[in-house]
């Protein structure tokens, strides 16, 4: 069985991914039923069973989870294996999810002979897709540029196409310069935006700090310059040093 098998998951809003899933898998499951499994590589395909797919499925929206608003549909692209593994013959092929599997993008999944002349256990490559609607620009922007609302239109991408996720807000995006050149239809992603200083070293800075159930704000006075996505030091009055986070103007965020 050598053609690719993309495995597709759709779910709007926070409908259960269980209905969305049985037709599909359902169909994938009488395929595989039926086809020839004369290579490791269609034993591996095979052994990715309907409750493997929705366990994957659902890590990916668990991934993705508060990060996109909308509609969110999940791909599940198997990969090839090694062509230069020599695999035993095998009755029974249990997939499983490595610990601390990271089902986003690139992974993996691991196949284990659990019924054969012979164990073994492989890394089965895996792409997880993950399509939400997100910002996109419309046309060539090289670096530099200001974005307005008209260079700008809502699409669906792959979200998980790369390390940071697009950014969904579009408050967050018009007026912002772009730290390195755009393709049209390319997603804005954080890593795409030139860091915005919110305050000097030296500055007075309102700082929030939130712990359990709870919050309390003063001032104090800033150690180093309050960057977009880097930690600051800051001080109070009686002395003690603090660590925060800048999240606006002159305003730093402390987690207690």
């Amino acid at each position: 069985m050598d053609k690719l098998l993309r495995i597709t998951a759709a779910r709007a809003g926070a409908a259960a991914p269980a209905r969305t899933l049985a037709a599909p898998l359902g169909l994938l499951a009488l395929l595989l039923a039926w086809a020839p499994l004369s290579s490791a590589q269609a034993a591996a395909e095979a052994a990715l069973d309907a409750d493997t797919l929705q366990r994957i499925q659902a890590l990916g929206e668990q991934a993705g989870a508060g990060l996109a608003s909308g509609g969110m549909r999940v791909e599940i692209e198997p990969g090839r294996l090694d062509p230069r593994l020599r695999l035993a013959p095998c009755e029974r092929i249990e997939p499983y999810l490595p610990p601390g599997t990271r089902v986003w993008g690139r992974s993996r999944i691991g196949l284990r002979c659990v019924q054969g002349a012979s164990a073994w256990n492989v890394s089965l490559p895996v792409t997880v897709k993950v399509f939400a609607p997100a910002w996109v620009v419309a046309t060539p922007l090289p670096a530099g540029s200001v974005l307005v609302e008209s260079n700008l239109q809502q699409v669906e991408v792959d979200w998980a196409a790369a390390a940071t996720p697009p950014v969904a807000d579009l408050d967050r995006l018009v007026g912002r310069q772009l730290s390195r050149p755009l393709t049209a239809g390319a997603p804005v992603r954080v890593a795409d935006l030139r860091q915005r200083q919110w305050f000097g070293a030296g500055d007075t800075v309102q700082i929030v700090a939130r712990g359990q159930g709870f919050s309390v704000s003063g001032e104090g006075q800033a150690m180093g310059p309050g960057l977009e996505g880097q930690p600051v030091r800051v001080r109070i009055d009686n002395g003690r040093v603090l660590s925060g986070q800048p999240v606006g103007t002159n305003r730093v965020e402390v987690q207690l």
